[in-house]
């Protein structure tokens, strides 16, 4: 069954299969080539029966490699040559009620499994300022750092900041992007974040860069008081959960200024709604969710909040996965050295999987600039391209 599905599907590309007992297969003739080891046979018939979940599930238990061509390449392959498998769409909203029912409670716990994981493991494939979203490659040739540097500058003209400005950071991560607006501007930064590992670390990076205008706190967006001239969450979006986005944003507008403005940079799916990946929400991202642009906007027009502009970025991301995902192989012996040998497993398909699925599927990143009233923003877009 396994045998004509492949033959029948691998029209980009080149995959070898070479099954556990010698025997050696050949689909597609063009473009990117990739080996598949299957050594259990079991494993490649639960793949062709459940393949969203059971690709990712049977790598992580070992029942197959990609050998020398890299899984990348592999996953490259497999992704532009099968459609995504869709679950009955009538059944979409009660799924999603189900897996994103986030409230204050199970989100403490859902960010604690995956952003708790010791900083030393992320300092292995992150850039030197442990930025854990999507870079801007607004230059082919930028590194990692610098694009993720690009990315701060792209956001900070976004939020239009000026001298005296309170800025509120949700999710703010290890601090990577508060420390950023503290150091190129005159304002405060308030970063809240659900990890207990990245409050400790932000709190230490705070005190040895001696900035006295950064502030974190151990804190859900929903418990949060006090106003801001500018607000930004970057990656956090996906945690919300779809049962509490009108919640979201409802909260953005109570906590930002008259005449403040709001960015929200967020993974998304360029189609319909959809439901999470199960092997990414059961070892990954437990409640996560990738949101349609539809589903975004109708929230925001559930608050008081108007869309001033929405900028959709892709290849960006799978730039930026490349690079993470190449910088956890080169350190993966010491990786494995701080977890285990299924951590590695885990986590190197969580990235070349998400590289493929924004390479050759339908995930984007949403960046939805957001105020209260008209003419928070310029009437023109040169502002968030300055000459200099």
């Amino acid at each position: 069954m396994y045998l004509k599905l492949l033959e029948k599907n691998i029209k980009q590309g080149i995959l070898n299969l070479h099954l556990h007992d010698g025997r050696s297969y050949t689909f597609g003739r063009d473009g990117v080539e990739a080996n598949w080891n299957i050594k259990d046979e079991s494993a490649i018939k639960r793949i062709a029966r459940n393949w969203e979940f059971e690709l990712g599930e049977t790598y992580y238990q070992g029942r197959w490699d990609a050998g020398a061509t890299g899984l990348p390449a592999l996953l490259a392959v497999l992704r532009s040559n099968f459609s995504v498998y869709r679950t009955n769409r009538w059944l979409h909203p009660l799924v999603k009620i189900l897996q994103e029912w986030n409230k204050i409670k199970i989100s403490y716990a859902q960010v604690s499994h995956h952003y708790d994981v010791p900083e030393a493991v992320f300092r292995k494939f992150l850039d030197p300022e442990m930025y854990y979203s999507c870079a801007y490659f607004s230059q082919q040739n930028f590194s990692l750092a610098e694009a993720q540097q690009a990315k701060a500058r792209h956001i900070a003209n976004k939020l239009l900041i000026q001298p005296g400005n309170r800025i509120l950071d949700i999710g703010c991560g290890w601090g990577s992007l508060a420390f950023d607006l503290a150091a190129q501007y005159d304002c405060e930064v308030v970063g809240i974040t659900l990890s207990k590992e990245q409050l400790v670390v932000a709190n230490k990076e705070k005190l040895l860069r001696g900035y006295k205008n950064v502030h974190f706190e151990l804190a859900d967006y929903r418990e949060h008081q006090g106003t801001f001239d500018r607000i930004v969450s970057v990656g956090m979006f996906e945690h919300v959960g779809r049962p509490f986005y009108n919640t979201y944003f409802n909260q953005i507008n109570k906590l930002l200024q008259p005449n403040g403005v709001a960015l929200v940079h967020t993974i998304g799916r360029s189609g319909p709604p959809g439901v999470t990946n199960p092997w990414i929400r059961k070892y990954i991202f437990p409640g996560g969710s990738n949101p349609a642009l539809s589903e975004i906007t109708s929230a925001v027009e559930s608050s008081k909040l108007r869309v001033n502009d929405i900028e959709v970025w892709r290849m960006h991301y799978a730039l930026t996965l490349q690079h993470w995902y190449e910088r956890f192989a080169q350190n993966r012996n010491d990786i494995a050295a701080l977890m285990n040998e299924q951590f590695c497993r885990a986590w190197e398909f969580y990235l070349a999987s998400c590289e493929a699925a924004f390479r050759y599927s339908d995930l984007v990143v949403y960046q939805v600039q957001l105020a209260k009233q008209h003419g928070s923003v310029p009437i023109t877009r040169d502002y968030l391209y300055p000459s200099n």
